[in-house]
């Protein structure tokens, strides 16, 4: 069964006009039930804080005195009491009102204890009673309160209770009109008020209907600073957040795609891998099993064409040596096995060194080499750098062409330096760019062979550097190419 809808605003409007109309519900019982009691006791208190007031009077010799007749006369008037102060003589001494004779006898009935109805006695002190006694002539209850002050005059007072049932009764009417008024009034204003409120929570009941749906565009309208606003001001925070969130999960998703490819990519890299080591290792293999057959077999007996079969099979074995040597150590790269020792070295010390190994190379392929020597410090791992460097020094050497010129130089940056290497010669085709740090990828193959390259130099390169952190990459240029790579030369 479907669940009824209910509407927030006549919750509350159904809320606050039940509690009014309970409120004023309270107020007529309340003043039905202890208006008679609370209205007693009040006029007890009146009646005993005049008595003080009197007999601090007497005390202080000022009861008969013109300056007290101000304060009696207040007091009288104040309490609506009824006062006689008489001396033990039963001479009047003070007096509130002109029928002396009628209270003078109510005082003697009350001393000699002939009273007429019997009364109730309220409290007793030291030196006072008060009570509550019934004028049957006039329907009405009073309290009177006798007793003797500390001078030794006698006191009499005296205050009505006026009708308590029907001072009750008017006001339980006056209550009831002023409870309707006051209830068909705060419907109305209830209706309005609850509408102003639930209206902004309406809206973001929508907005948040939307959101579940994946719809983002709609937001609050903020308008303030209240609670409701606030709320207003987090929905559309949490809007923005959730569409970032799916977008990054989308983003996510799509980058997952792409490592799904990366991963297909790679066993297909592998397959090829594998196809290039077999091929490169072929050929190698196949001229040492040649020229080993053909020494086996006496093909040329003489000396000089034994030393030149033992001369290819130990330069094919040595080409095939050190490109495992190289396989060996780009996959420990790779896989993180090898570990960087960061420290501070001097670079063009380093370099130097490189350059003056390869001095008689570049002299037999008459190539000049233009390094300006000036100290540089970086920090790095120093036998890795001279990896790096000595591969791009090899490149420039092997494929120096034209004016067959070589240039090494640097170029200060905010946190690091870049180093060049720039050699005259053909320009890399921009679509091979890209891939000159693959493995076995090798722009023009018959040089390469020519030189006995191997495809795997460029690619240690690239994995050495990302041990770094840090950039490498090449540049066509009009006359020639340049490869370059980046060392943190911080001091700290």
């Amino acid at each position: 069964m479907k669940k009824r809808k209910q509407s927030i605003r006549r919750q509350m409007s159904a809320i606050i006009t039940g509690l009014l109309a309970g409120t004023v519900l309270l107020c007529w019982l309340l003043n039905t039930t202890i208006a008679g009691w609370y209205y007693t006791q009040n006029k007890q208190r009146t009646l005993l804080d005049a008595f003080y007031a009197i007999n601090e009077a007497g005390n202080e010799g000022t009861l008969t005195s013109a300056d007290f007749d101000v304060e009696f006369e207040r007091i009288c008037a104040n309490g609506n009491i009824t006062i006689m102060v008489i001396s033990s003589g039963w001479e009047v001494i003070r007096s509130s009102t002109g029928d002396i004779e009628k209270l003078n006898r109510q005082f003697l009935e009350i001393v000699l204890g002939i009273q007429k109805n019997e009364a109730e006695i309220i409290r007793q002190g030291n030196n006072y009673t008060l009570e509550r006694c019934e004028d049957t002539r006039m329907n009405s209850d009073y309290l009177v309160l006798w007793g003797t002050l500390d001078d030794g005059n006698l006191i009499l007072m005296r205050v009505a209770l006026e009708s308590i049932q029907e001072s009750v009764s008017i006001s339980n009417q006056l209550l009831a009109v002023i409870g309707v008024f006051a209830l068909i009034l705060s419907v109305i204003i209830v209706h309005f008020v609850a509408r102003k409120i639930t209206e902004p929570i309406v809206q973001l009941t929508e907005i948040s209907r939307k959101m579940s749906e994946l719809d983002f565009d709609v937001k609050y309208n903020v308008t303030g600073s209240n609670e409701i606003e606030q709320l207003g001001t987090h929905m559309n925070r949490l809007s923005g957040t959730l569409e970032q969130t799916i977008s990054e999960l989308k983003s996510a998703n799509n980058e997952l795609q792409i490592d799904i490819e990366k991963k297909e990519q790679i066993d297909e890299m592998r397959k090829e891998f594998l196809s290039n080591v077999s091929h490169e290792l072929k050929t190698p293999l196949a001229l040492i099993q040649g020229y080993s057959e053909g020494l086996k077999e006496c093909v040329q007996d003489d000396a000089d064409s034994r030393d030149f079969y033992c001369e290819v099979i130990m330069d094919e074995a040595d080409k095939m040596n050190r490109m495992v040597k190289k396989l060996l150590t780009l996959n420990q790269l790779e896989f993180g096995n090898d570990a960087v020792v960061m420290e501070r070295f001097d670079l063009t010390e380093l370099i130097g060194g490189v350059v003056n190994s390869s001095s008689i190379l570049l002299e037999q392929s008459g190539i000049a080499l233009e390094f300006e020597e000036k100290p540089l410090s970086v920090w790095a791992d120093e036998f890795k750098v001279e990896e790096v460097f000595t591969n791009y020094l090899s490149n420039a050497i092997h494929h120096c062409d034209f004016e067959k010129r070589i240039k090494v130089w640097y170029t200060a940056k905010d946190d690091c330096v870049r180093v060049h290497v720039f050699n005259t010669g053909k320009q890399i085709p921009e679509e091979d760019i890209e891939n000159v740090w693959i493995k076995f990828y090798k722009v023009d193959k018959a040089r390469t062979r020519e030189y006995g390259g191997s495809g795997i130099g460029l690619s240690i390169v690239k994995a050495i550097m990302d041990s770094f952190h840090r950039q490498c990459g090449v540049e066509n240029h009009r006359d020639g190419v340049e490869f370059w790579f980046e060392l943190d030369a911080k001091n700290n």
